[in-house]
């Protein structure tokens, strides 16, 4: 059976981007985690330490975030290494980060990266 969680907008302010200003202005950014793993064990034990826990994602995140990068994709690819090491078992990862309001010519509501490990446990 496939089962997976995803942690969807976990927002985060941060300070982001290839410009100086966008290192003092800071932007507003959202992050969705989607982990596909073997959950079955969950469902039958009501037991957090059988499922992802969503806080650890949410701290790995928000650490992650605060740790200025010119690139969304730098940001991305330490969250997703960092949430490898810290979920254990075969697992899947994918991420996405969007950019709100992203300092471009033009009306933009966002920049989206999104990345994934190349493993699939099915």
């Amino acid at each position: 059976m496939k089962t997976s969680i995803t942690i969807q907008g976990i927002r985060c302010y941060a300070y982001h981007g290839c410009m100086d200003e966008e290192g003092f202005i800071g932007g507003e950014y959202f992050v969705d985690v989607t982990v596909t793993t073997d959950l079955m064990k969950s469902v039958e034990t009501d037991d957090l330490d059988h499922t992802v826990d969503y806080v650890m994602v949410s701290d790995v995140v928000r650490e992650q975030m605060a740790v200025r990068s010119k690139l969304i994709e730098h940001v991305a690819g330490r969250i997703l290494d960092a949430l490898q090491k810290k979920i254990p078992g075969k697992k899947h990862i994918e991420l996405k980060i969007k950019k709100l309001r992203p300092p471009v010519n033009g009306d933009v509501e966002a920049a989206v990266f999104c990345i994934s490990d190349d493993f699939s446990i099915y």
